[in-house]
């Protein structure tokens, strides 16, 4: 592999019982497995690692080029030569569990010093009244909860948000939620595994068992005080030649910009990484090409691209969306 030119990720697919087909319907990431509920695009976590085309495994890329991260992620992670974050596609074709994830404190101390997991959303299709869970509706006490689970009524206290295409949710770890069904989403998320289920609609597994729900997990971490629906912020688009930009969130753990690449009759826009940080290309819309001295690779919806930190020069061709996801 020649330094620093981008390549190609392969996801690892999850079948969890409330997915769909859209990934592969409308992705055409002919993965072979259904439910197909999840997409990790963009992963060294090794519960569902990214590989690239030849099959080798993104980490050992990463451990044999350390510089690929950048400065900032190999700060974050204290040295370690792994991916802070993990970027998923997710179709719900059912409702995801109410569930909560740790805080980075919480989780070093309970769970052998993996990460916490903050998260963000970005919706990539909802169906007419879709909506999802954020946080609680009012103030809650913990009795209360316990007691709601086991009767089942809890859903009477959560906080419900209609959800649209191209809708931004930022779910900072302690905040109780869930996708709700028909809704399609890219997740930027801290790269951990840590979920808490509260309740999960007493449904069962392939196994034919209810899944395990972590309640005493789950309300040491929970914020129970109620939640602001979330408002949609003003975004505002930046033009340059043949591509437009948006920020749509900024954390101390990533960055998401949506990038809208229209290169008909118009000079191509260059791109290149800084020093600071690696970047994941995620391709949610159209197609093109991204090309540059030695290197040129076709794109298609639900390709991930990486890009190594203080990349090579490189330009695009095509009409696509692109979600662009740094740290």
């Amino acid at each position: 592999m020649k330094e620093n030119i981008p390549f190609l990720l392969r996801p690892a697919a999850k079948d969890y019982l409330w997915g769909g087909s859209k990934l592969n319907d409308d992705f055409n990431l002919n993965i072979d497995i259904s439910p197909f509920a999840e997409a990790w695009v963009c992963s060294t976590h090794p519960d569902g690692p990214s590989a690239l085309a030849s099959g080798k495994l993104l980490i050992d890329v990463l451990r044999e080029h350390p510089e690929y991260l950048g400065e900032h992620p190999i700060q974050t992670m204290e040295g370690k030569i792994e991916l802070p974050i993990l970027i998923k596609l997710i179709d719900a074709n059912k409702n995801l569990s109410v569930q909560v994830h740790p805080d980075d404190e919480y989780a070093a101390v309970h769970e052998n010093g993996s990460l916490g997991k903050s998260e963000m959303w970005y919706v990539l299709d909802a169906k007419p009244g879709a909506k999802l869970v954020y946080g609680f509706s009012h103030d809650v006490k913990e009795a209360r909860i316990r007691k709601s689970i086991e009767t089942g009524k809890i859903e009477k206290y959560l906080n419900y948000v209609k959800v649209h295409k191209n809708d931004v949710f930022y779910i900072e770890a302690g905040t109780v939620h869930a996708i709700g069904e028909g809704t399609m989403v890219v997740e930027v998320q801290e790269s951990s595994n840590l979920t808490y289920r509260l309740y999960d609609y007493n449904r069962v597994g392939a196994d034919g068992r209810k899944r395990e729900l972590h309640v005493d997990k789950a309300l040491e971490v929970a914020n129970l005080k109620s939640s602001a629906t979330p408002r949609q912020s003003q975004r505002m688009l930046k033009y340059k030649n043949g591509c437009a930009s948006e920020l749509l969130t900024r954390c101390k753990y990533f960055q998401v910009e949506r990038l809208l690449l229209n290169t008909e009759g118009r000079k191509l826009p260059e791109y290149k990484t800084a020093a600071n940080s690696f970047h994941a290309l995620v391709v949610i819309a159209g197609c093109g090409v991204v090309f540059g001295d030695g290197f040129s690779i076709n794109f298609f919806k639900g390709d991930c691209i990486f890009v190594p930190a203080e990349s090579a020069d490189m330009r695009f061709l095509g009409t696509a969306q692109i979600l662009d996801v740094s740290c």
